[in-house]
Parts: structure tokens; sequence; C-alpha cells
């Protein structure tokens, strides 16, 4: 075969593969960005936001426990949650009246409609703010946490980028990476209020802030949209092959509190650690509620 031939046979379908994936990227690209930037309209129900010490101090442990300071920060003026090449630069906004954090013409409504809803205020869903997780807070709690938010001291801080990657993209338009403001039910009515207490009932209510990276049914398995490095997330159901089915309740607390299995093995730094603040009452209904799990086998043991 001459050079000429040659050069044609290998060169003419590599530029086919390259003008190939250039187009699947810019495809992905443009779904990926109607996906993002297009409005939403929601009409967030208006709650009453108390006032006072104690309102304040429960918004604050709502706010602790339910990991909103994993990504906003100790002082809630905006934190990295990922940088990595393949899954973008993402940042959790500074939430204080700060220069570069909430606008001084937000409102409660605001806050409401990017909690429970996952919109923001131009009507664009929201990308890594869990509202699917929140959007199930009773009326009082709700109201406890934007009490709290209102009562933080002002930050001068620019929020950080919020710019998915390639990875975060395509995993975007293939549906496996969900977004909020389109999987949330806007139309559910939520309850005034509940009482904590040892019930599987209350660790229900609890539970749902453990969805987003345990799965609806709490098996487990990789966590989407996570960086490749991160680990699987463990499989909270009483299959015999998973590590929580072999604990007790009280090795269940100590590991929640510890981050450390009865066994002496760390648990990995993606999981909160923020949890280990739930009080006593919180950790035994949450222990209630996932003896109540069919049990599944899964990857993520």
């Amino acid at each position: 075969m001459s050079r000429k031939k040659l050069t044609t046979f290998v060169l003419y379908p590599l530029f086919g593969l390259m003008a190939l994936i250039a187009l699947l990227s810019a495809g992905i690209y443009a779904l990926s960005a109607y996906r993002l930037g297009r409005p939403h309209q929601v009409t967030a129900r208006a709650i009453a936001i108390p006032t006072g010490p104690s309102a304040v101090e429960r918004g604050r442990h709502i706010a602790s426990t339910r990991g909103c300071r994993e990504c906003h920060g100790s002082d809630l003026a905006g934190n990295k949650v990922v940088d990595d090449p393949l899954v973008g630069k993402i940042y959790g906004p500074n939430l204080t009246r700060g220069a570069g954090g909430l606008a001084p013409e937000s409102t409660d409504m605001d806050l409401i409609r990017a909690i429970r809803h996952g919109v923001a205020r131009d009507g664009h869903t929201l990308l890594v703010m869990p509202s699917q997780e929140f959007t199930e807070l009773s009326d009082e709690d709700l109201g406890a946490v934007i009490a709290f938010l209102k009562s933080v001291p002002a930050v001068d801080k620019p929020s950080g980028p919020v710019k998915p990657g390639p990875l975060a993209r395509t995993l975007i338009v293939a549906g496996q990476l969900k977004l909020p403001a389109e999987i949330i039910d806007h139309q559910a009515v939520q309850i005034a209020s509940i009482a904590p207490s040892v019930s599987s009932t209350y660790g229900k209510y609890l539970v749902s802030n453990c969805t987003g990276c345990h799965g609806s049914n709490l098996s487990g398995g990789k966590i989407p949209g996570a960086p490749p490095s991160w680990p699987v997330a463990a499989n909270l159901t009483p299959h015999p092959a998973n590590h929580v089915a072999h604990w007790t309740e009280a090795e269940f607390m100590t590991v929640i509190r510890t981050q450390k299995r009865p066994d002496g093995t760390a648990l990995n730094p993606v999981m909160p650690a923020a949890f280990s603040a739930m009080t006593d009452v919180e950790l035994k209904a949450l222990w209630s509620y996932l003896q109540t799990l069919p049990a599944v086998q899964n990857s993520g043991a």
C-alpha cells in the first residue's frame, strides 16, 4: 500500500471520529446548558418565619445536622464542594448578607423557593442544592432554618463558581445526575410540624437527608455525579452482607458520632461528620427506621 493510501486509510477515519466526538460534546453541552438554564415557574407557599433564640437555635441544629455547613462552610459564607476536572468546579454559595452573598433584595420566599423547590431567584434550577432531600421539611423546621440563616453574621466573600464539567454534563443529559427542580413535586403540601421522638416515623422524616448518597431505598452504590475517586455509598439496609446489619443500635450511634466502625476502621471523609451532632433521640429514630427497611443486596455494602 502506498504512503498516500495508507495516510488516507488511517487519517480519514480518525478525523471522522474526532468530528463525531466534537459533535457529541457540543450536543451534550447544549442540552445540559438548556436543562440548567431553563426557567421553572414555581409558586412557593408562604410559611411563618419565627423569631427568638429558641427558633434560631432549632434552625442552627437542623442546618448543622442536615449538612448545610458541609457545602456552605462553617460560617455559611461558601465552601468548595467539588473541584475536579471531570465533574467541574462546584462551590456552595455565600448565604450571608455580606458582599458576595445573598442579594440585598432577597426575601424569605426566595429562601423557601431555593430550599424547598431547588429553584433560584431567576427561576433556573440549582445544581447541587439537595432540595429533593429538604423539600419534606415541615413548615416549622423550614421556618426555623430560615430564622437561623437570617441571624448569621454577614461575611464579605464572593461566592465560588458553579461550573459543571464534562462528566457532570453528560450525566445530566443521561438522566443520571438529577436536577432538583425537575424531580421535586412542587405541588406537594408538607406537614406543619413533627415532634421529635424515638420512632420509625420520625426516623423516616430524618432519613430523607441520607437518600442523596445512599439512594431512595438506602441500598447504597455509586453516588450520582460524584468524582470517580469517591467511594460507593454504604448499603444501610439489613441485608446480612452489609456492615450495618451486624451493628447494634449503640454501635450505630457510636459510628455516626466517631466516624469509626466497630472494627476501628474510619469512615471515608465523604460521609458528613456533621451528622455526629444529632441528638440521641434523632439517632435512635434513624436506627428504628433502618430496621424497617427490606433487605437489599448491593455493591455499596
